[in-house]
């Protein structure tokens, strides 16, 4: 038995991530759809499948090489269509029945039975059609015969899958480029185009970047909870509330069974999307192995940007210091956050890879410039305000800033992004989330963003308390914890700036408004910061701040 695979086409549909990798080779579990389709075939009892190709047909070319001797590509200079790729391959096909099928497409279809039942018809083409309304087109007769493709009611949809016998090229025009679908609507009157119905099949087609998502998503589940895709179908997906990435998330469930899935969008080789996504997947397994309470990575998907780990539940821990009626509690509550805080800076660093890292390796006086004082400038300063001033007039001032927030810091792992919003808490327990931006920095970064975050905003009292709860878990001696202190309060003001530049940037470019009810405090916060510093060095800045 032969199949013909079509798959010489542009991926349009998929652009611009198809200008790098071929449709085909796009990924479900982890395997390109072309493997999936492949071993489909080969277990249905095919011995040699053809592929067309055109569209960065090279790497098609190196996929077919891990199948030799059953895999071939039959290069088009030019794409010739559907009708036109099944000409081409006539020398290879004109000897027995064989099967055509699209490249993006995944199915559970029985192709033995489909094949079974061409044999014993005395049609050309068999077309196996199933009920999908998007697609719905193909009009068949109460005898099982196809006798139209563009009807409008009463009809069916074409999977993509199709048994043609030899006899077929008779009827092919004498033309390079042509549609297969032309020459089936000419031999309907004739009855020789059979419908094989299908009516409880798994099929997904993958054609377009919200239906590649959502099947690799669901792949990808059921692979997790053990199901066969005819289970698919009965997978919950529940969409959850976002937050300030343009990241998706969903709750997967089954039965008694619930996963969370981190969708970070089509993520392809040397884009920044793929780093941002190994980043997270290496950096959260390395945190879970030591130990540290992080939601743990159970599969992903590379290509298709989805990370299947535990589900930890809906509490955040913002949801519930609002809910603290009891500073005892609420201090308790914090204190259990800082010993876990201190373990993720001093476990974490151990046998941290930083190549692991996006963005760099470490927080840097070069970061710190860029990703928080230039942030500030632009999206809040110059993006949300409108104050229309130069970065560079205050670039003495923040050199000064990024020195300090650097001088004297614990150095361990840093989260980078410890706040309220990223804990989520499980059985009375937190856990550590969105670890991806960690690197190698100073401890008292994670510790001014745990303590300074807007989303809840701690009273001073409660904020001194637990520095001091800090300093003494570390065992600093005066003058430690004097510097420590030191350097906590220019991170104070460093992420300071820094969740200003987010908060204008998401209100301003993202339109996400619901930040806006932040800005306030946040401001007041960084007024009160520039003051507890009173640093001569930064006298520009600081009648800066008290303008807004």
């Amino acid at each position: 038995m032969k199949a013909l695979i079509l798959a010489a086409g542009y991926g349009t549909r998929l652009l611009p991530h198809t200008l790098k990798i071929p449709k085909p080779l796009f990924t479900l579990n982890s395997r390109p759809i072309l493997a999936h389709l492949v071993n489909q075939l080969i277990e249905n009892g095919c011995d040699e499948i053809f592929i067309n190709t055109h569209h960065l047909h090279k790497q098609i070319e190196a996929f077919a090489d891990t199948f030799p001797d059953i895999v071939h590509t039959i290069y088009e200079p030019v794409i010739l269509d559907t009708g036109g790729a099944i000409a081409n391959a006539r020398r290879f096909l004109e000897h027995a029945p064989f099967f055509v099928i699209n490249s993006d497409i995944i199915s559970n279809v029985d192709l033995a039975r489909v094949y079974s039942s061409h044999l014993e018809s005395d049609c050309l083409a068999t077309l196996v059609l199933h009920d999908c309304k998007k697609f719905n087109k193909v009009f068949v007769d109460t005898e099982g015969y196809i006798r139209d493709f563009n009807s409008k009611t009463n009809s069916l949809a074409f999977t993509g899958i199709q048994v043609l016998s030899p006899e077929i090229f008779d009827y092919f025009p004498n033309q390079k480029i042509f549609s297969s679908i032309t020459v089936y609507q000419g031999l309907v009157h004739q009855k020789k185009v059979k419908a094989f119905v299908e009516k409880e099949i798994y099929w997904a087609d993958i054609g377009i970047n919200e239906s590649y998502s959502m099947t690799s998503l669901l792949e990808l589940a059921a692979s997790q909870l053990g199901l066969k895709q005819e289970k698919i179908k009965y997978i919950g997906v529940h969409k959850l509330a976002g937050d300030g990435s343009d990241r998706l998330w969903y709750r997967i469930s089954h039965e008694n069974q619930s996963l969370i899935v981190g969708d970070h969008g089509i993520c392809l080789p040397d884009t920044e999307s793929r780093d941002q996504l190994n980043a997270f997947i290496l950096i959260g397994r390395h945190l879970f192995l030591k130990g540290i309470p992080v939601p743990e990575i159970l599969n992903y998907d590379t290509v298709s940007g989805m990370v299947i780990m535990e589900d930890l539940g809906d509490i955040h821990l913002e949801a519930l210091v609002k809910q603290q009626n009891n500073p005892e509690s609420l201090l308790k509550l914090y204190q259990n956050v800082i010993d876990l805080l201190i373990d993720f800076s001093i476990k974490g660093a151990e046998g941290f890879c930083t190549k692991w890292t996006c963005q760099t390796e470490t927080y840097s006086k070069a970061l710190i410039l860029e990703k928080e004082c230039r942030y500030f400038m632009d999206a809040f300063i110059n993006g949300y305000l409108n104050m229309n001033l130069s970065c560079q007039d205050y670039q003495d001032e923040f050199s000064y800033i990024a020195d300090h927030a650097l001088e004297n810091g614990v150095t361990g792992l840093m989260h980078r992004d410890c706040q309220s919003r990223n804990i989520m808490m499980f059985n009375g327990q937190p856990f550590f989330i969105d670890f991806q931006s960690a690197r190698i920095g100073p401890l008292q970064y994670d510790l001014a963003s745990l303590l300074i975050d807007p989303y809840v905003g701690l009273n001073d009292t409660i904020k001194e308390t637990l520095l001091q709860y800090t300093t003494d878990k570390l065992d600093l001696d005066p003058l430690q914890k004097e510097a420590f202190i030191k350097n906590y309060q220019f991170c104070c003001l460093t992420r300071n700036l820094q969740f200003l530049g987010a908060f204008g940037y998401l209100c301003r470019i993202k339109k996400k408004n619901g930040f806006e009810q932040y800005i306030p405090f946040a401001v007041s916060l960084l007024k009160n910061n520039i003051i507890r510093l009173n640093d001569d060095n930064i006298q520009k800045l600081a009648k800066l701040i008290q303008r807004i």
